[in-house]
Formats: structure tokens, sequence, C-alpha cells
């Protein structure tokens, strides 16, 4: 292959990089060189890669097309590698916040994040109005559970006749994997025995929540690993015999497990298409993917069944579901939720992260499951906790943004001007009160970079956990993912340890441009949701150009382990959601929540509802809408 090298790029210190926003650094564009991959094609290019006689020259034309010579295998830098994103703990002096007891229980500080909240939160739900569906928060089902006007055990009946209805064809929705109406009618009729005594738990007592198939919940067989999965065959290798921290931390607030979502196998792109379990589909347009990899996770939130859902980010893959389905994505900063219970076979990428349908919700399910590392996980002095004192009448002041104007603009029209619309609509709203002082204009340099960078830092460590299982098990694999397989064995050790180079580089990038701001600001994806393809329901599906276009404003949060959030900010011309991303510094998830509570604010102001179902809905949404239509106490829809 010598005669086909590609010249690399030699990286000049960090410190001679302009980050001021007149800087000559260039912007670099994603150029993804691949074909969209489904049905036959997709069988094709797997045997390609697997032939001995052309696999390897296949490999390496892709590697080099795609730039990953040119920025990785021949580049020059000097950094040391950093192999894990870890950061030590910086009490950052955040504003309006308090700090939470090491020791107290999950439910001791779901009750102090209550104590956080605005008190409107308690407030009965409007039913005046009948404009447009309302999702219930977990205010509201704790509220109704309170009054008697509801349990959770009828609560749990509706819940399971609604899944039950959303998977009838012509069009199911493909929620779940797993689903276990006796075990869930058992967690409810327990919840609602301590109701009736006067002695719930917690708020998230009898409050149905889900979690992504890759995360232990007894009794649900695991079938997927850490963006590693959704297949047919994992559970048999490793049994589930537990449930994992985050969801022990749930299960002993109270809270209904009522199953195991959907998601793309093997996690191989945004897409969430599964050709074993379907593709979970997208509450605002059902023909539309939901976005993955945590795509049953964001489609039950979307569509109202549960007012919250577990996931897990490792390339976006809470953050863009969220966006493409219309609701709250919250990634921590890594290592601020156990991992324990999610096996980490990208085990420097991936986090826990939550999906919800108000910020405040995923408020609640945070307190529960942040804290404190498990005796078993080794750490260094555990990062202190601070909640956002949400409904202190003294806002939080000289707040800074950074954009980058020439990645913020690199997305699709309706993304740029509605998240453009949005960002100066919160700035104006807050500007009076000293909340947003301004927005900084920055570059930060080498985006592209750090995407490749990911990319081969991920695809090592997914090789090297599944690398035991592959000859045995590949058969069984969905076609789209015997591909993704084969690419990420492609990868050698110098390319590994450069990208771990880069990371540090990286770090020490956003380390500067954090200096100058508190908080960077993005779209959350550069496209709206697309079409699910016939074909990729049954073999799956590759699209790394319009994935890329809807990964491309994730990495920092997860190469990086930078906490980061992506708020609803309206719609494109066809009723599809838009989000805003914010990414906040280490350990400043309190900032990054008083901020995004901030947009919400404005948004709902903006609208009537920032979840609207248009009144021009397709008949294929109006038959979501009778589904989720089961969680109400009357058995209609609530309104705003």
């Amino acid at each position: 292959m010598g005669l086909l090298k590609a010249a690399g790029v030699v990286y000049k210190p960090v410190e001679e990089l302009d980050l001021g926003p007149d800087s000559n650094e260039l912007y670099v564009e994603a150029n993804i060189k691949a074909p969209r991959m489904s049905g036959f094609l997709a069988k094709m290019v797997a045997w390609i890669l697997e032939s001995m006689m052309f696999g390897t020259l296949a490999l390496y034309i892709l590697k080099r097309v795609n730039r990953i010579h040119k920025f990785i295998s021949n580049a020059t830098l000097g950094e040391p590698p950093m192999f894990v994103p870890s950061h030590p703990f910086v009490d950052l002096n955040e504003q309006q916040v308090i700090e939470i007891h090491p020791d107290a229980s999950p439910a001791e500080k779901v009750q102090q994040a209550m104590d956080c909240l605005p008190l409107t939160l308690e407030s009965s739900p409007d039913t005046s109005k009948h404009s447009c569906f309302r999702r219930w928060t977990i205010a509201d089902y704790s509220r109704a559970y309170r009054s008697g006007e509801i349990t959770p055990l009828k609560v749990a009946e509706r819940f399971i006749d609604a899944v039950r209805e959303s998977s009838r064809r012509p069009l199911p929705m493909f929620f779940f994997i797993n689903y276990d109406a006796e075990d869930i009618l058992r967690q409810a009729t327990e919840s609602t025995f301590r109701y009736e005594r006067g002695a719930p738990i917690s708020v998230l007592d009898g409050i149905p929540i889900a979690v992504k198939d890759e995360i232990d919940c007894y009794p649900y067989p695991t079938t997927v690993l850490v963006l590693i999965g959704g297949t047919k065959w994992l559970h048999k290798v490793r049994p589930c015999t537990g449930d994992a921290c985050c969801v022990a931390r749930l299960r002993s607030c109270g809270a209904i497990l009522v199953g195991k979502t959907n998601m793309h196998e093997l996690g191989v792109t945004p897409s969430g298409t599964n050709p074993h379990y379907g593709a979970p589909r997208n509450p605002y347009d059902p023909s539309k993917i939901s976005g993955g990899s945590s795509s049953g996770s964001a489609a039950i939130v979307s569509a109202g069944l549960c007012p919250a859902a577990l996931g897990v980010d490792g390339g976006g893959s809470v953050r863009m579901p969220a966006s493409l389905s219309g609701v709250i994505g919250f990634k921590p900063t890594f290592g601020r939720i156990p991992h324990s219970g999610v096996l980490p076979l990208n085990w420097t990428v991936g986090m826990v992260g939550i999906l919800a349908g108000t910020l405040e919700d995923a408020f609640i399910v945070y307190a529960a499951i942040s804290g404190q590392l498990p005796s078993d996980e080794s750490t260094t002095l555990p990062p202190k906790v601070h909640f956002p004192l949400l409904n202190s009448t003294n806002s939080i002041s000289n707040i800074k943004l950074a954009r980058y104007g020439a990645w913020f603009n690199d997305c699709n029209e309706e993304v740029r001007l509605c998240c453009s619309e949005a960002l100066q609509l919160l700035c104006e709203r807050y500007s009076w009160k000293g909340v947003i002082q301004k927005t900084v204009e920055v570059t930060i340099p080498e985006i592209e970079v750090m995407r490749s960078a990911h990319y081969v830092t991920i695809s090592c460590e997914c090789n090297t956990s599944l690398s035991s299982y592959l000859e045995k098990y590949r058969s069984e694999l969905g076609w789209d993912a015997r591909v993704v397989v084969d690419i990420y064995g492609a990868f050698d050790s110098n390319e590994y340890i450069k990208a771990q180079k880069l990371r540090y580089r990286h770090m020490q990038i956003h380390n500067k441009i954090f200096t100058k701001a508190d908080v960077i600001v993005t779209p959350t994806t550069g496209m709206t949701a697309y079409p699910i393809s016939k074909a990729a329901l049954k073999t799956g599906e590759l699209d790394y150009v319009n994935g890329a276009r809807i990964l491309q404003y994730q990495i920092a949060g997860n190469f990086l382990g930078l906490p980061a959030v992506t708020v609803p900010v309206g719609y494109d011309k066809a009723g599809l959601p838009i989000g805003l991303q914010f990414i906040g510094k280490p350990w400043s998830e309190p900032t990054l929540m008083h901020i995004a509570f901030a947009m919400q604010i404005t948004e709902n102001q903006r609208f009537s509802m920032i979840y609207l179902i248009r009144s021009e809905t397709s008949e294929d949404t109006r038959i979501l809408g009778f589904n989720m239509a089961y969680l109400s106490p009357d058995g209609i829809a609530l309104s705003n």
C-alpha cells in the first residue's frame, strides 16, 4: 500500500492556535465517502469486506478517502495520549445551587431536587383547552396519585394497553425489545398499596420509566452493550443477573421499570433502525426515524407513554434521538453517573444519559441516579454534587455562551434559522436581568479531526470487546452491523494511540475555549429526521452521510467527557422537531440545567406548548395520539 500512502497532517502546538473569531484556522466540513447501504447493497459490501481477496484493499481505500490516513494514521503531533476523559473535580462556584450530601439516598436526593423546582409544578394540569396533546410530567402523575384521581395500577394497565395498541399493524412503533406485563403490574400494585397507606417512597413512586436495552434491568435479558446492542445473541454469553446501578437507584425510589427499549443493533448509525426488533418510529411522523441509538427511549418519551427514559450516549446516542423526537436529552460529565451494570465496551466514550419530556423531569431522574460511585468502582475523591435552584428568584448572571459561527451554521437552513432565532430570543429575554451577558464568538479548530479520532476510538474499543464472540455469532448480526464490525476491525494500535493524542489535544483546545465562556452552544443535529427506508427494515441500514450530518455537533460530549443537554426549540416546515444544544465545562450540570430551563421557558412562551401535534397530522399520527390517550385519567389525551 506504500504507493497509495496519503500525506499526514503536521499539527502545530495548541498554544499557537488562534481561537478568536477572526482566526485563520479553516473550518473543515464533513465529507463522508460511503454509499447509503441497505438491502442487497449491505449484503454485498459485507461480503466484500469479509473477503480475504478484497477486504483489506477495500478497508484501506475507505480509510484513505475518508481522511483517516491524513488526520490520524500518518499525522504528526506532539501531545501525549489521553486514554480516559476523566476530569479532576474543580468547584466551579456556580450560581444558585445547593450542595447535596454525598451519603443522601436516591429518594432523599429526589426530594431535594423537588425542593429546587418551582411550585407551579404541583398545580393541576390545565385540561380546559384541547388544541394539542400534552405529555404528563412526573409531577402530574404524583399529584394524581396523591389525590386519588388515578392509581399507579390503573396507569400500568393503560400503559400496557397503549404499548400493545402501538405494536399493531400497519405501522407498529417498535418502542420495546422486551417488556413484561406481569412484572409491570406487580410493581404498580406495590406502588398503589404504598399510596393507599399514605407512604410513597418518593415523587418517583409509581412513575413509568423505560430503560435502554443495553442497561441491565432485571428480569430482562441484556441483549446489548455500550453502543453495541440490540443483538439476538448477546444474552447467551452474558446473562443479566441484577439491575445496573442507575436502575437500582430508580427502583429504590419506587419507579416502575416498564421494559427494555429498542435501539440500533451495535449502535451503528444514528437512525435507530433494527432489523431484528424493528424501527422505532418518530411520533411526529411515523415514516421518519426517531434517531439512535437510544431510539426506543426517545420515541416512547416523545409519544407520552413515559415521562422519562434512560439511554446511553457514546456518540450523541441520547442527544440526537432526543432532538429528532422533540424531547430533552441530558448527558452528564463522564463519571458523574455510575456505569456499573452497563457493559463498558466503549468504556471511554459511553455514558448513561436521560431522555425526558421536560427539563424538570430530566433533573428529577438525574437526582436519583447521580452521585458517588459504588465501592467496587475505583475512583479518586468523588466529585461534589450540586443541584440548580430553578425556583430561585435571583437569576444567575454573567453567563457567556460561546458560538463558533462556521460550525453553528453548517446545517440545513431550517435548522440554522430556528436555532439562531431561539438563541437570540434567549439572550433578549434574559439580558435585561443579566442572565446572559453575551454570546462570545470563537473558533474551535479541527472539529472534523475530532470526529475522526472519536470514530477510531469507538471502533477499536468495540472491536476489542466483541472480537472473542464474532467467530461464533457473526452470522446472527444484521447485515449493516456486519459491515460496521468489519470496519471496526480495520484500525491498528498506531491509529488508536494517535486518536488518544488527539483527545488530549482537543481537551486542551476546549479548556482554552472555556476560559472565554461558560457554555458552548450549537444546534443539536445538522438536519431533522429523515425517512425510514423499506429495505432497512429487513437488513438494517448504514447511512454515513446523513449520519455525519446528525452527529456533527455531538462528539465533544463523548470524546472529551463533557456534560451536554439538548432542548427542543422549534420545528421545520414538515413539523419535525429541532433541538438546540448546550455543552458545558466538566461538572457544570447545574449551570447547564439553569440555561436549559431558561430556554424551555422561553420556548413555552413562544408557543402555546413546546410540543405541538399539528392539526394537519397524518392518519398514522392520529393512531399514535390514540395510543397516547390511554395515560390520561379520563381516557383522552391531555391538552394544554
